[in-house]
């Protein structure tokens, strides 16, 4: 396993100090379920305490990056720029899902892909860069990983709903989203789902819930879109 997260230290550009605080970072609740450790052993204080720094760090990027912006619209993009969809995909971008610790309930249900997760997990690793090396270098990290390519991260998680004014404002039809496939055990089901527009399919998206499916199918759609235009 050390092996496998000095992997991960590489891809984050962060050596820690004190590498058990980035193990503890990648324990899952449902490792130390299953190895009967102490429940205080898994990532959830650390993703508390990242939590809490990447609130600050965010606050004060959209603070200093939008001076004539209102409060109330600071705090609402602040919110999806944090919410779990949109850090699941900075998640993904490190492939973080590879390297937690899991219980082996949790790894055969697709525990690794699991929003929720991953989420959680890089916030947990948020809070151990913090912890090991100070505001300055968590600080880096979000910068490096999560406050980047924005404007792509808020078309995918709010994909549906700008799919939905793009259509309105240039033409006058429907959007409609359909089930075209349902494969997996009823613990680990896979959707996929196609959007159609005026009757032409416009795109294809897959995951785990028929909303994540939706969301996917919805970016293909505007990426298409986009470049009919």
């Amino acid at each position: 396993m050390s092996k496998k997260l000095n992997e991960l230290e590489e891809k984050i550009g962060y050596k820690f100090k004190d590498f058990s605080l980035l193990k503890q970072a990648m324990m899952h609740s449902s490792y130390t379920n299953e190895k009967h450790l102490e429940k205080f052993r898994c990532n959830e204080r650390l993703e508390f305490l990242g939590d809490a720094v990447l609130e600050l760090v965010s606050s004060e990027f959209l603070f200093l990056e939008s001076p004539k912006v209102s409060e109330g619209e600071l705090t609402k993009t602040r919110a999806s720029m944090v919410c779990e969809p949109s850090l699941a995909i900075c998640a993904k971008d490190i492939n973080l899902g590879s390297y937690l610790l899991l219980g082996k309930g949790e790894q055969a249900t697709g525990g690794r892909e699991r929003s929720s997760i991953t989420s959680d997990a890089l916030e947990a690793l948020i809070g151990a860069i913090y912890l090991d090396g100070g505001f300055t270098n968590a600080k880096e990290f979000i910068h490096k990983f999560i406050l980047t390519d924005l404007e792509n991260k808020k078309l995918f998680y709010d994909s549906k709903t700008i799919l939905q004014e793009i259509v309105q404002a240039s033409k006058n039809t429907g959007i409609s989203y359909c089930l075209i496939k349902e494969e997996g055990p009823d613990h680990n089901k896979s959707f996929t789902v196609e959007v159609h527009i005026d009757g032409s399919v416009y795109g294809v998206g897959s995951g785990r819930t028929k909303k994540a499916a939706e969301q996917e199918a919805a970016y293909r759609a505007i990426l298409k879109l986009k470049n009919e235009n």
